[in-house]
């Protein structure tokens, strides 16, 4: 069963692109990837076969729900967890998910809070319950079927986590029936409400920036989005002087969009001395090298010299013990920070292997307010080790398990403060 199925007849009525648009914005994502996205290398599907097979798509009468599914389909085989499509707000209106916090750790799905309206009063969805059937498919069979092909992102792990955070995502005002099982009990039906559209602020939203200390004089960073420079002013607000810090944790684990700018600017109070910067280039088109039966755009490139980020001399900077927290959604500039930090020599990094999409994005519009992104720019480490793909290693891998979950461990937390105050960490 699709999550996000229209009844035909109301989709037919409800359709505002006409075919010749369609095809244009097919034609237009074809087009401006494949000139333009930076990691071709890495795509697996035939790109040209997907846009005649697109184009075959869109000359059918359909709504334009449908159609948003089958171009997020297209733009999912580059495999770059940056791409998008985005669809203009009347539509987005019409798209929604109940207002629950879910997650999957080792492939199980769990309700992890939930945003209280008058129904979730009323419904009170079970936390820390696990998700055992969504419309009365299981789970992972309705994740695989009916999510997954049209996520994009760049690791198999990332890919699942983004599946599973919107896999009840549908037709607003429509009811989602899930069997949920908490530990010791018999599983339950709870019904619950599309109700919260792609328009509405999404309220179970961690702050971009949060701090919180642990025994033994740790300070915990948490840092949730690079999106806005807020974010620096913040860290600068909690942090004038840093006299108070015995031992720093800067969490990344749920950072996954931003401007690298930000995050050299964080990591440059973290040091006094100048660190180097992610190389990055960008594909080069030069319509020679088909008369001269050479590759095209992907074996031209530009981009500067590897560069290196001076500490800030605005305020002091904090020399003392750094680790750093990451796992499968930590993406964009905060894999160049992760990055960057591995190359200052400033602490450990610790968790799980990093999203695997870095990289610059740009966004390009297609007909009808609706537009396109992916990445633009090829990211690698200063020593010029590529992550697109495979994320930024720790080097401490510390998994969550279900059965951490359920306890309220946090086992890469916990390792990172050991290393800091001279525990075992390693």
């Amino acid at each position: 069963m699709a999550a996000l199925a229209v009844p035909p007849r109301r989709g037919v009525a409800a359709q505002q692109l006409t075919a010749a648009e369609r095809a244009a914005a097919v034609a237009s994502v074809w087009a401006e990837a494949r000139y333009n996205f930076a990691y071709w290398d890495r795509v697996r599907a035939d790109w040209d076969s997907g846009l005649i097979a697109n184009l075959k798509l869109a000359a059918e009468p359909q709504s334009d729900l449908l159609f948003y599914r089958r171009l997020r389909r297209l733009v999912a085989l580059l495999g770059d967890g940056r791409a998008a499509v985005t669809a203009p707000p009347p539509l987005r209106s019409r798209i929604a998910r109940p207002p629950l916090l879910v997650s999957s750790v080792e492939r199980r799905v769990f309700i992890l809070d939930y945003a209280e309206n008058d129904e979730m009063r009323v419904a009170r969805p079970p936390r820390l319950g696990e998700i055992l059937a969504v419309q009365g498919i299981p789970v992972e069979t309705w994740i695989r079927d009916s999510v997954l092909p049209e996520v994009s992102a760049a690791t198999p792990a990332d890919r699942w986590q983004r599946a599973a955070a919107w896999m009840l995502q549908g037709d607003k005002g429509t009811t989602v029936h899930l069997q949920v099982r908490v530990p010791g009990a018999e599983p339950r039906g709870l019904s619950v409400t599309r109700s919260l559209s792609l328009n509405d602020r999404w309220p179970l939203d961690p702050p971009p920036f949060a701090t919180d200390s642990l025994p033994g004089g740790v300070t915990v960073v948490r840092i949730a989005s690079l999106a806005d420079e807020d974010v620096v002013r913040e860290f600068d607000r909690a942090f004038p002087d840093f006299s108070r810090v015995q031992a720093l944790v800067l969490d990344l684990r749920r950072a996954a969009d931003g401007k690298t700018e930000y995050a050299y600017q964080i990591l440059a109070r973290l040091t006094d001395r100048p660190f180097p910067a992610v190389r990055w280039r960008t594909p080069q088109y030069r319509a020679v090298f088909r008369a001269w039966n050479l590759g095209d755009s992907a074996t031209s490139w530009y981009g500067p010299e590897t560069g290196t980020v001076a500490p800030r001399a605005d305020r002091p900077p904090y020399g003392g013990p750094i680790a750093v927290l990451a796992s499968s959604a930590t993406a964009g500039a905060a894999e160049d920070l992760l990055a960057a930090f591995r190359a200052a020599g400033r602490g450990l990094i610790v968790g799980e292997p990093s999203g695997g999409s870095p990289g610059d994005v740009a966004t390009f519009a297609l007909p009808k307010s609706w537009s396109v992104q992916f990445s633009v720019t090829r990211h690698e480490g200063p020593d010029g080790t590529g992550f697109a793909g495979v994320g930024v290693r720790p080097d401490l891998v510390v998994p969550r398990t279900v059965n951490d979950l359920l306890a309220g461990n946090e086992p890469a937390l916990e390792k990172a403060r050991e290393y800091l105050t001279g525990g075992k960490g390693r």
